[in-house]
């Protein structure tokens, strides 16, 4: 969860509230924004607080906690959507189209006439930080950088230059250090040079007019431009990223942040080359406009339990630093909407359950009565889960050994190994390793990949697994079907069709099961070795010996034989015996 530090007797100044080192009305207060007192250093006068959600990257600042907090203190006069107003700075951003496939968008404001102490340059770092590695997905999805103007002559080139180029002195450095050497010798570098290393030979760089770089995003800053002081009163605030939305509303938060500080913000125009893949030719920015949301009274009600009227729920609304078009809340009937203005610091608000957990929070959790549901519910064991414990017993008994493996694996354990078909899986859009890139359709893989990697485990091997195997289909709700399945394999130097045969013989004939085999093919068996099981003429599952091929498809030596059944198909017909 996000923790930041903030000055104690800047808060309490932001907030008009004496506190007196009180943490426990401190906790009260940060309840509001479902944060807490983490920790409280009496001698620096800091108090590190933890967010209970990671979507507010607004209050990740004493200026944005005590913005979000004011209407919740004073709920008669605080509140409400704070207006903040821009000019024009005449400061324009030209973007090279070769960066489109690097790091294609950016976005500026000034702000001017700011009063800088040491407290308020760590508090704007620190959420600079936080906005980084949180909102920004570690500089992936957009970076902060913050620069003295007055050193910088507009307009500012946004563009590309290779490895050995152009030189800066990094922040933190006293020497020039090109491109490559600052990805591979500067901390920042190492760190997140990964970002845009997938165009190696250009990278990313930000000229003023008189060409002296402010930095190399988004990476570090130049240190002679990109350094703030207690001396700078007027800042450059850029963001760049690879989401156009994230880095816009990154400048919104940290330029809003810097006006509660007492600066005066100012607009820059970001012209975007013609003839290229940008959709936008000329964006200005910050935008500051607000953004509206549809809000039913009646489904508002129906979320919370509650009868309140529109007016009622505007009130509400204005305490959780929100505000509503005047119109919408003349009526109190049950069908009226309410059309929610939200600031364009608020990313957290999309749909309108965010919108009526802020009107739960600002009526107060503790004065909504809890209802006991009216019909009561109570919990059992599922229908065949007697059958499946019986089942794990039985194969226990037969001297097979339970194991359990993961749902998630990939394409060549399932198929290629096993020299079988491809077919329809449930695949993940984004997976992080290779090894785990869809559910399982199946379980004697995973068995088989089991037993290669313990061969030097004393024979025989007798294994079993029961667990969920997964594959789509049209007709269920979920488009998913989810089936119960049992898969067991024997390997040593004499393993058999005959071996396995009985083992299922048992099983079937202890759940008082009658079956029948019939002779079939499956690729991952031997031909002639491998059985078709069925109970009532309905197929069920392969039993088998395992092909010479698969074996040494899994570096195994040994010879093996196997069965899988549908547990939930096996069981249905005969529920197993008390």
């Amino acid at each position: 969860m996000p923790t930041i530090d903030i000055e104690y007797k800047e808060l309490q100044k932001l907030l008009s509230v004496e506190l007196d080192g009180d943490m426990e009305k401190l906790d009260e207060i940060l309840a509001y924004v479902k944060a807490e007192v983490k920790g409280y250093n009496k001698q620096d006068e800091v108090v590190n607080v933890e967010f209970k959600d990671t979507n507010r990257p607004d209050l990740w600042s004493v200026e944005g906690l005590a913005r979000a907090l004011r209407g919740f203190i004073d709920q008669k006069c605080g509140g409400g959507i704070r207006r903040y107003v821009l000019e024009p700075s005449g400061v324009e951003v030209f973007v090279s189209r070769e960066l489109f496939a690097i790091r294609p968008y950016i976005a500026c404001a000034v702000v001017k006439n700011v009063e800088l102490s040491d407290a308020s340059i760590r508090g704007l770092m620190h959420l600079q930080e936080k906005l980084d590695q949180t909102y920004g997905h570690k500089r992936q999805k957009a970076s902060v950088g913050i620069y003295n103007i007055d050193l910088i002559k507009p307009p500012i080139e946004y563009t590309t230059v290779k490895a050995k180029e152009a030189a800066f002195i990094p922040l933190g450095f006293a020497e020039k250090m090109t491109a490559d050497e600052i990805l591979e010798k500067h901390p920042k570098g190492c760190e997140y040079g990964h970002i845009i290393k997938n165009n190696p030979s250009m990278f990313p760089m930000l000229f003023d007019a008189d060409g002296k770089i402010l930095s190399f995003p988004p990476i570090i800053n130049s240190n002679d431009l990109g350094k703030v002081t207690v001396d700078s009163k007027n800042l450059l605030i850029e963001v760049t990223g690879t989401i156009h939305t994230t880095v816009l509303n990154t400048l919104n938060i940290v330029t809003t942040m810097l006006i509660d500080q007492g600066g005066k913000a100012y607009s820059t125009i970001i012209h975007y080359p013609d003839n290229s893949d940008y959709t936008e030719k000329q964006v200005t920015t910050p935008n500051f406009n607000n953004h509206t949301m549809k809000l039913s009274v009646e489904y508002t009600n129906k979320i919370l339990g509650l009868n309140l009227t529109a007016k009622r729920i505007a009130e509400l609304l204005k305490i959780a630093g929100l505000s509503t078009q005047e119109t919408t809340t003349a009526t109190a009937d049950a069908e009226a909407e309410i059309t929610a203005l939200i600031p364009c610091y608020r990313t957290d608000i999309m749909h309108q359950v965010d919108l009526i957990e802020d009107i739960a929070i600002a009526y107060g959790y503790n004065n909504i009565t809890p209802n006991w549901r009216e019909i009561a519910t109570i919990g059992k064991a599922k229908p065949d889960q007697h059958g499946i414990n019986l089942t794990r017993d039985l194969m226990i008994g037969l001297g097979y050994q339970e194991i359990l493996n993961t749902t998630l694996t990939n394409k060549e354990t399932l198929f290629n190994k096993m020299n079988t078909p491809q077919t329809p899986l449930i695949e993940l859009d984004n997976p992080k390793v290779t090894t785990m890139t869809c559910l399982r359709n199946w379980l004697l893989p995973q068995l088989v990949e089991f037993l290669s990697n313990n061969k030097s485990v004393e024979f025989p091997q007798k294994i079993y697994e029961i667990g969920k195997t997964t594959q789509p289909n049209p007709t269920y709700e979920t488009k998913i079907q989810e089936n119960e399945t049992l898969a067991a394999i024997t390997t040593h130097p004499n393993a058999n069709f005959s071996e396995i045969k009985s083992t299922l013989d048992s099983l079937l004939t202890n759940l008082g099961i009658e079956w029948q085999i019939k002779e079939t093919t499956h690729p991952a068996f031997i031909e002639g070795r491998t059985g078709q099981i069925l109970i009532n003429k309905q197929d069920i599952g392969i039993i088998g010996e395992i092909s010479p091929q698969i074996l040494e498809n899994w570096n195994l030596e040994n010879p093996a034989a196997a069965f899988e059944i549908n547990l939930q198909k096996t069981l249905k017909p005969n529920p197993p015996p008390h």
